[in-house]
């Protein structure tokens, strides 16, 4: 069984609180060790004691155990770019979170003329989406071998390798595979994939290269016979694909193989089918119909398995209906739902403001934050925005739950010095915080403007409201 609280673990610590670790209590490093912030090595103490005695060994070794996820974690690529799959331990986000993004990767093949290659390689790694504080990016090549030819996909490799990004071989032929890993195996590429067909000679290649091997077999029976063949044979790091249908019947087959894997390793705790789930979106592209047809389907799949266990995914469509809901989808799944996202709270100066312009107030979640960040820089709004800690709660549940008051605002102004930077003391808020108006007011000694309920009107609010008649 693992353990589930920070004071399972603190029995298994040395219960000093030496501070070596960075926190100042033992305690403290436990919760840090079940949110997976730090692990049991970094406690120094206790790996020196193991060193030393074979009991205190043994105990470290038992609490890596226990608090090791569920499912392995696979590693892909190398360096800061490197992409971490699997590593999950719940079969529902609220449980926990999920921990390890989707890993998205997108096709090319050796087949293509150079300059088709390099436009396509270009598109992938400059992609970049701006959401909620984040850029969102994408992660790696798929390289498939359509020549057949082992010298001709050795030198594709060699080249898509180039722009530093993670790759998965995409070759069934041993030959092509192993050409290419000799080219770029010190940058860990996935292997796929090893199937009833090659399973041997992609075993081989997997220990000698020591790079990850996707095992692929739509019979999950088969599928568990090649992941324990590849275990016992040394293999760890191992990649699941139960085959990826696309349509009908066919991709409910899909859905209930991939429920099944997850749903044995995690709640049958099986750990011969406990690795990470390739799912394959681009088996879209195999169905009949045109390009706008198949890139929708290919969104529909990557959505459904982003949600359900997927752990990564081989791509074929870069059209924005595809990749951008895709992608927020992934944000949004993979963002812990325990803790709100958040800005820093402060003082943001908007379009170069004066001592003159207005001064708006607003809450640190991330989202309400850039809504009315985005909604004063496009309308060319010159002001000053005071962000307030909410704890990450947006204006409504923040000013109902006690996170948005007046002695809040009281501080924040005081904070961030704002009565230094303007000559005059008028605030906006928000018109989900009117309530506040009276109490900040007297708080803060200053006038209280109530703006609207959506700062998408904020500019025909100004048009109307400011200057202030009183200043006037």
């Amino acid at each position: 069984m693992k353990v589930k609280s920070p004071l399972e673990v603190y029995n298994y610590l040395p219960r000093t609180n030496c501070g070596e670790c960075g926190f100042d209590t033992c305690m403290s490093f436990a919760a840090h060790i079940i949110d997976r912030s730090v692990t049991p090595l970094d406690c120094k103490p206790l790996v020196e004691e193991a060193e030393k005695d074979p009991k205190a060994k043994k105990k470290l070794e038992e609490l890596l155990e226990l608090t090791a996820p569920e499912i392995a974690e696979v590693v892909i690529g190398v360096g800061e770019n490197a992409v971490k799959i699997g590593g999950e331990e719940v079969l529902h986000r609220h449980e926990l979170t999920f921990f390890n993004p989707t890993g998205f990767f997108y096709d090319v093949w050796d087949t293509m003329d150079d300059k088709t290659l390099e436009e396509r390689c270009d598109r992938v790694v400059s992609y970049k989406k701006f959401y909620v504080g984040n850029f969102l990016t994408l992660d790696g090549f798929a390289v498939r071998c359509t020549s057949g030819d082992p010298k001709r996909y050795r030198e594709v490799v060699k080249k898509v390798a180039s722009y530093g990004k993670p790759m998965i071989l995409v070759a069934l032929d041993p030959e092509c595979m192993e050409a290419a890993l000799e080219e770029v195996a010190d940058q860990r590429p996935l292997m796929y994939a090893a199937t009833e067909g090659n399973w041997k000679e992609f075993l081989k290649m997997a220990l000698e290269y020591k790079v990850p091997v996707t095992l692929r077999a739509k019979d999950l029976d088969v599928l568990k016979s090649m992941a324990v063949t590849f275990k016992q044979a040394g293999v760890k790091d191992i990649v699941l694909d139960p085959v990826t249908e696309p349509l009908g019947e066919g991709l409910k087959g899909t859905f209930e193989r991939v429920i099944q894997l997850r749903r044995t390793a995690i709640a049958g705790q099986d750990k011969d089918v406990a690795y990470p789930i390739m799912i394959t979106p681009i088996a879209a592209w195999l169905i009949e119909g045109d390009e706008v047809t198949k890139s929708y389907w290919e969104a529909v799949i990557a959505s459904m398995f982003i949600v359900k266990y997927g752990d990564v995914m081989i791509f074929r469509s870069l059209d924005q209906h595809v990749v951008m809901p895709t992608i927020t989808l992934r944000f949004n799944i993979y963002t812990d739902p325990r803790t709100p996202v958040q800005v820093e709270p402060g003082l943001r100066a908007i379009n170069d403001p004066g001592p003159d312009d207005p001064v708006f107030i607003t809450t640190n979640f991330a989202l309400t934050y850039y809504t009315v960040e985005s909604d004063l820089t496009s309308g060319g709004i010159k002001g000053w925005l005071l962000v307030l800690n909410t704890e990450g709660l947006g204006v409504e549940v923040s000013v109902a739950g006690g996170q948005f008051t007046a002695s809040k605002v009281k501080e924040l102004i005081e904070e961030t010095k704002i009565e230094e930077k303007v000559n005059h003391k008028y605030l906006v808020i928000p018109g989900l915080a009117a309530r506040l108006q009276g109490a900040i007011e007297d708080e803060t000694g200053w006038k209280v403007l109530v703006g609207p309920m959506d700062s998408g009107r904020i500019k025909g609010w100004l048009e109307k409201n400011w200057p202030p008649k009183e200043k006037e």
